[in-house]
């Protein structure tokens, strides 16, 4: 009997596992349908240059010919003209479906259904040498019915890249993976040049805006990294409901687990059933949340209403 139940562990874990991301994305899109009312109107500061020109049609063919995702487009993110235009990119690997249900995100939410696809890394590295990438960051969706959360595909991702890509630098964008050491192991193995994983938002949000995520697991993540010998980075995304003291002490934080590089931007809703916009913040806000970060001691701060979690990435490469 014993010997039934172990042969049938796997799939037991993984069909409580789906159950229970089923009932938090139900929870979730719950709380976001019922949040606040929409934005004030945009400011002037926050209008970015639709992408376009010859050389982002070229990127943009070669990603779809590949069959490959980017969070510039599955985010919607302002600047993914002028990242791929500078010899930046970011890839989503893992598929197009997210067993999470951020209320910020636009990427889509469910359980995928198919496995793990190991000619994806083939497939990436293919796209980072036509398109003449020197810094590509590779992130993805959340796999959490699985064990690895697809950590092994990241792995593979990199392998490739430094054998096949010569002076290309690799950021990694991760989950937390849960919390498996196992997972985030098998990417610190291979040996990103940055490992980065957002905070996103301050603790008493994570509820609204990261119900799957926990905050002291977020930053576990940023320690056992930085334990690792890694160079480390994080983000968080302002104008969704937070104070600015509250900014500042998750600036903190991060100091505390030695995080070399941030990230802050105005969160901009997808679309409106995605939690609302709070408030824009002033561009002389981002400036003075710059100027306490580098007096706390992180070695690089990109602070702006359109920063990205990507935007001017190779720059924190070369500011060591």
């Amino acid at each position: 009997m014993l010997g039934v139940l172990g042969a049938l562990g796997d799939d037991i874990h993984e069909f409580y596992q789906a159950a229970l991301y089923s009932m938090e994305i139900i929870i979730s899109e719950v709380t976001v349908k019922e949040a606040a009312p929409a934005a004030p109107r945009r400011p002037e500061w926050l209008k970015a240059r639709i992408p376009g020109g010859e050389t982002y049609a070229r990127l943009h063919g070669i990603m779809r010919t590949h069959g490959l995702h980017t969070v510039c487009e599955e985010a919607r993110c302002p600047n993914m003209g002028e990242c791929w235009n500078h010899g930046t990119a970011t890839f989503m690997i893992l598929g197009d479906t997210c067993t999470r249900s951020c209320g910020f995100c636009a990427v889509k939410t469910g359980r995928p259904e198919y496995g793990l696809d190991w000619d994806e890394p083939r497939r990436v590295v293919e796209a980072v040498e036509r398109m003449g990438i020197r810094h590509a960051v590779i992130t993805s969706v959340n796999r959490d019915e699985r064990k690895d959360g697809g950590a092994p595909i990241f792995a593979e991702t990199i392998r490739l890249i430094r054998e096949r890509v010569s002076g290309c630098s690799i950021e990694v964008l991760i989950p937390d993976f849960k919390g498996h050491e196992e997972a985030l192991k098998i990417v610190l193995d291979a040996a990103p040049d940055i490992l980065n994983h957002n905070l996103e938002t301050v603790p008493r949000l994570y509820r609204t805006v990261r119900p799957q995520a926990n905050y002291r697991q977020s930053l576990e993540v940023l320690d056992r990294s930085k334990r690792r010998g890694m160079r480390t980075k994080t983000g968080l995304m302002l104008g969704i409901g937070e104070r600015m003291e509250e900014v500042v002490e998750v600036m903190k934080d991060c100091r505390t687990v030695d995080v070399d590089i941030l990230t802050l931007g105005q969160y901009l809703q997808p679309t409106k059933e995605h939690l609302p916009i709070d408030r824009y913040v002033h561009p002389d806000e981002f400036a003075e949340l710059k100027r306490i970060g580098l007096e706390l001691g992180f070695k690089h701060v990109e602070s702006g209403p359109l920063v990205r979690s990507s935007y001017h990435a190779e720059k924190a490469v070369e500011n060591k």
